[in-house]
């Protein structure tokens, strides 16, 4: 599993739902939710 800065809970946290994303640049990225607070996190380049 890939992991995330949530910047509500201010640590790194496991992606809950994560989902591939391309950027419009071509760079892959990971879209998912904090499992804590379901705060949208992001991660570029997985």
């Amino acid at each position: 599993m890939s992991e995330a800065y949530c910047v509500k809970c201010r640590k790194k946290v496991e992606i809950k739902d994560p989902k591939k994303v391309t950027l419009k640049n071509g760079r892959p990225a990971t879209k998912g939710q904090c499992p804590d607070c379901d705060t949208k996190v992001f991660r570029i380049g997985q």
